[in-house]
């Protein structure tokens, strides 16, 4: 008879520093930065995304999915028991997608405001808003940003690499309900200067400061569901708010 998966353990620091993991998680990062930096300057330009999305995936099937169910939930991976053995259960999949949409459209409202005049300051753009995309158009937006930007990068830099440098660094302080340290802003070093090594543009760099959210989001919920979700609403803001004002 099938049984649910139990519940992943709660997390618990590390007493000390684990040399072994956090060489190992900066190790990988380092050889998965070369190799996406590669594919973005080896490849035509209509097939970086998706390659740099397989290299991102391929890693994290390597170091995280291919092992045992036990070290995939404590990797926040489990993806609503998507990628675990055994048969899926409806009820728990449909649970775990509805408080990853609630969590993800929650800090949309809190942050898209102050996000949008920011942006106009930034890029003072001339003249009205006027958006004319088909629905195709909008549709494969949203996929592509799901599927191909957030989906690879949540699960590799969230999913995998946080989640080890969280069991090799023992500080932590309590934040909004999320158990948090080092891990969360060495991740986000690591997925800005992934972002800057690929097009090598200073404002890239500036990706630091939504990935503190998406790593928040991946301690206060466990998984990295929210953060994907919430991670593809902010490319797919930006992205709209560049064409209707017809800037990029």
């Amino acid at each position: 008879m099938y049984r649910e998966p139990a519940p992943p353990e709660p997390f618990q620091p590390p007493a000390r520093l684990n040399r072994r993991l956090l060489l190992e998680g900066l190790g990988v990062v380092v050889a998965v930065t070369a190799a996406v930096t590669a594919v973005s300057s080896s490849v035509p330009d209509r097939y970086v995304a998706i390659s740099v999305a397989l290299v991102f995936l391929a890693t994290t099937w390597f170091v995280v999915w291919r092992k045992d169910d036990a070290f995939v939930q404590r990797s926040g991976l489990a993806l609503g028991d998507l990628v675990l053995s055994g048969q899926i259960a409806a009820g728990r999949l449909g649970r775990s997608a509805g408080a990853a949409m609630g969590w993800a459209l929650l800090l949309a409202l809190i942050v898209f405001v102050p996000f949008y005049f920011g942006w106009k300051l930034y890029w003072h753009p001339k003249g009205s808003f006027s958006l004319h995309m088909k629905q195709w158009e909008l549709l494969n937006e949203v996929v592509g940003q799901l599927v191909i930007i957030a989906l690879p990068e949540e699960a590799f830099y969230r999913g995998y690499l946080q989640s080890r440098l969280d069991d090799a660094l023992p500080w932590r302080i309590r934040f909004i309900g999320a158990s948090i340290g080092p891990a969360l802003v060495v991740t986000s070093l690591a997925f800005a200067l992934g972002h800057f090594a690929t097009i090598r543009d200073p404002a890239r760099l500036a990706v630091f400061f939504p990935s503190l959210l998406f790593g928040w989001l991946r301690a206060r919920t466990g998984g990295i569901g929210a953060g994907v979700l919430f991670h593809a609403m902010c490319n797919l803001f930006s992205e709209l708010l560049g064409k209707g004002y017809r800037l990029y």
